[in-house]
């Protein structure tokens, strides 16, 4: 729909940016810090761009108050960030780490003393690798107990500061490349394996919801999700059904469990003809059923294209599903599951370097999709441009940043005068960051960090030219239409 007049952003609206921890910090092994599966799996060969890792990463550890010190003058209202469990729990479970607890009180009173909001991820990815070791992790029924123990910790810790808290991040996108495409640890590609540790993980994320409500504590709590809106590409039956399967399996298959607390109908059907669905336990479903997540919150990159598959002589491809990771425009292949659906390219929207869409009407697409379908706040977890950023005489000229998030921002503002209830904004990324598979090549940040490949950098922090459209963004909360168009 059009409107004549947008309405205003909330006058609270939390403008933010975010990180996590493996991709900031640095300092692996320092104060008590114990190892985690990424600390392990960059050291595959072939894994990471040029062999990089997060061992240093931007120094963040180290360069904090900086840091904090740059949000405070660009004006941020908040800032999301992840709690590494190794550095509370060295081994996953049993002694507390207190230099870990300590470091991660020092930034929350650092944020909250310069007027910056905390948004605290409890689980980023980063596994202990003594977990992983013990039992396997997610792949055992035993990481509940254990993930709840570390979370119970930190809203111990922090409940009295944090009043949002993302309980996972991206939990279709660690279990889907850890256990089904092998690009994320554990490595592994076993589709019958991915299903169940992603149903371990559900559970997992329902009880600590559960525990945080009934410790009372006063603030909000809920779980990050990878929302790529599917789309047909034209209006035939066939296709608009491949697109209609595309968002069954990729997308309601785990916010209706957030939810609502059960697998949807004809998801579930599929996997159980397939004989891969999740063996549920004797009180499995009375636990999903009874956490109520007080947001959703949406990481927004992208959308996809679909068209019809058959079953037989479709294309079949899943390894494609991977990521672009050469920054070569054009490089991604065809990918499908035959009788469900096949990705095309969209005629309509630009790429990225990386061939992710850049769609922001999308953003507004999603926001809609998810306030209907939940009837939950939105909390805007990610959204961000990683491209090629060049440092010129002292400067980072990323105009084409500006450009996507300028659309974005204003796609936001539509879907609000939609009636979506969006609470906050935390692009990706605040600093230049290691990203997972890409190294430092593909940078996201407002602000420039010196660090590549050799991981020998300065790491001298230099706002962008988006680091001061952000700053003019916020002092307008949104209202100067000059930024936006």
């Amino acid at each position: 729909m059009e409107h004549k007049k947008l309405a205003a952003f909330p006058r609270d609206f939390l403008w933010g940016s975010a990180s996590a921890a493996y991709q900031i910090e640095g300092a692996y092994d320092e104060d008590g810090k114990g190892l985690s599966v990424w600390d392990n799996f960059v050291r595959i060969p072939g894994k990471t761009f040029k062999g990089t890792n997060g061992d240093i990463a931007v120094d963040h550890y180290h360069r904090y108050q900086e840091d904090v010190k740059l949000m405070a003058e660009m004006g941020m209202k908040a800032y999301r960030f992840s709690i590494a469990w190794t550095r509370i729990f060295p081994n996953g479970t049993g002694e507390v780490n207190e230099a870990g607890l300590k470091f991660y009180s020092d930034l929350i009173d650092d944020l909250l003393a310069n007027g910056i909001e905390p948004l605290v991820t409890i689980y980023h990815w980063d596994l202990p690798q003594t977990l992983q070791d013990a039992y396997g992790g997610w792949e055992s029924r035993q990481i509940i107990p254990d993930f709840v123990n570390y979370a119970e910790t930190l809203f111990k810790a922090y409940g009295d500061r944090v009043k949002y808290w993302v309980s996972l991040n991206e939990q279709n996108i660690f279990t889907h490349m850890g256990w089904q495409i092998a690009t994320h640890p554990p490595g592994k590609r076993d589709s019958k394996l991915f299903y169940q540790v992603n149903h371990h993980a559900n559970l997992a994320n329902a009880a600590v919801i559960n525990k945080f409500h009934e410790m009372g504590i006063e603030g909000k709590i809920g779980p990050s999700f990878a929302y790529t809106p599917q789309y047909a590409i034209d209006a035939n039956p066939l296709n608009v059904l491949a697109a209609e399967n595309a968002e069954e399996m990729m997308a309601h298959f785990w916010m209706d469990v957030y939810v609502y607390g059960e697998y949807p109908i004809v998801a579930l059907n599929y996997l159980k003809e397939l004989g891969i669905a999740p063996t549920f336990e004797p009180g499995d479903a009375e636990l999903l059923k009874s956490a109520k997540p007080d947001f959703m919150g949406l990481n927004f990159y992208q959308t996809a294209t679909n068209a019809w598959n058959p079953i037989d002589g479709g294309v079949e491809n899943k390894d494609s599903y991977q990521m672009n990771t050469t920054g070569k425009k054009g490089t991604s292949q065809d990918s499908g599951i035959p009788g469900l659906q096949k990705t095309v390219k969209n005629p309509f929207v630009e790429t990225t370097n990386w061939d992710w869409t850049i769609d922001p009407v999308g953003l507004r697409i999603a926001l809609r999709r998810i306030a209907s379908r939940y009837r939950l706040p939105v909390l805007i977890t990610e959204n961000g441009l990683g491209e090629y950023d060049k440092l010129e005489d002292g400067h980072v000229h990323d105009d084409y940043r500006i450009d996507f998030l300028k659309k974005h921002v204003l796609a936001i503002k539509e879907a609000i005068s939609d009636g979506v209830d969006v609470i906050g904004y935390t692009t990706w990324s605040y600093t230049d960051l290691l990203s997972w598979l890409n190294g430092y090549q593909k940078r996201y940040g407002f602000v420039y960090v010196d660090q590549d490949e050799t991981m020998t950098g300065s790491l001298k922090r230099i706002p962008k030219d988006s680091y001061y459209w952000y700053q003019d963004v916020i002092a307008s909360n949104g209202e100067d239409e000059t930024l936006l168009t």
